[in-house]
């Protein structure tokens, strides 16, 4: 005799109910039944799983332990069956999206609610990862869709074009440079300026083209987000450069925004993998990134 799902089933039923006629009634079946295939189980493995005490069923310390077991295995299968439900109405079938963490906060809110109106009940996870570990996990096929500053490609992955813009300068409302239309490096000679961090790229682009002007900044504090620059920016603590993307997302909430004559080239491309399979609702998805890129219109 060997050991078949059946038994397994039935003994996880009268664990779960604690009863063998409740154990059947949830499978169906007959309380003989199950109380044949306890036997039948038990023979198999050799040892016993009931104590039978006054007409009632009390699992041994074996049970137990066989018990934590198959659960192990129970709880893959359930999720199996409740990601397969899901995938029926596109509920779940969870769409992996991966992108820099400036991206996640400025970007794809408007990405994802506009997706969401048209796909109300599928499910999204948004991973923010910073450069290298965006671009592994995109190598690793562990999203559906990046969104990277870098611009090659990943390993296993394709990229395409998606924005191009230029950094540009932010500054507190009311500021005195704000009736200019374009700034140059010239206007932040002695003014207080919220930097990125020393090993972001987009700060040693910015610091080359003032050490190439001879411009001198008080460079008053040093954060590692775009956002955080902003947030700095419109409180008044002084004046910066960021991306376009996550200086409108600040515009709102009075953040002025001016071009800078020298061009810092801020592009992001889409990345797809090659070897994971697509999942249903990406071109839905890319449809409404591209709706939200193609309607921004920069400083």
């Amino acid at each position: 005799m060997k050991l078949t799902h059946r038994q397994i089933e039935l003994f996880r039923a009268v664990m779960v109910a604690g009863h063998v006629t409740r154990a059947a009634e949830a499978l169906h079946t007959s309380q003989p039944t199950v109380s044949r295939e306890l036997a039948r189980l038990e023979q198999v493995l050799g040892f016993s799983l009931f104590e039978r005490i006054k007409g009632r069923l009390h699992p041994t310390p074996r049970a137990m332990a066989l018990l934590a077991e198959v659960e192990q295995s129970f709880v893959g299968l359930e999720r199996i069956a409740e990601a397969a439900v899901a995938l029926r109405g596109f509920a779940q079938g969870r769409l992996q999206v991966a992108c820099l963490p400036a991206l996640a906060q400025a970007l794809l809110p408007d990405v994802l609610a506009r997706f969401a109106g048209q796909w109300p009940q599928a499910s999204v996870s948004l991973s923010a990862l910073e450069s290298p570990a965006l671009e592994r996990a995109l190598t690793e096929q562990a999203f559906d869709v990046g969104l990277s500053e870098r611009p090659e490609a990943p390993p296993g992955c394709e990229r395409f074009a998606l924005l191009a813009a230029n950094e540009v300068c932010v500054l507190p409302p009311g500021h005195a440079l704000a009736s200019k239309a374009v700034l140059h490096p010239s206007d932040f000679e002695g003014q207080p300026f919220i930097s990125l961090a020393p090993n972001d790229p987009y700060r040693q682009h910015i610091d080359a083209a003032f050490a190439q002007a001879g411009v001198q900044r008080h460079m008053r504090l040093e954060t590692p987000s775009a956002a955080s620059v902003c947030a700095l920016v419109q409180a008044g603590v002084g004046l910066g450069l960021v991306n376009p993307v996550t200086a409108q997302a600040w515009q709102a909430q009075g953040l002025v925004i001016r071009p800078f004559s020298v061009a810092i080239a801020f592009e992001v491309g889409l990345v797809l993998p090659q070897w994971r399979a697509q999942h249903p609702l990406r071109a839905d998805f890319l449809s409404a990134l591209k709706g939200v890129v193609g309607g921004m219109r920069w400083a």
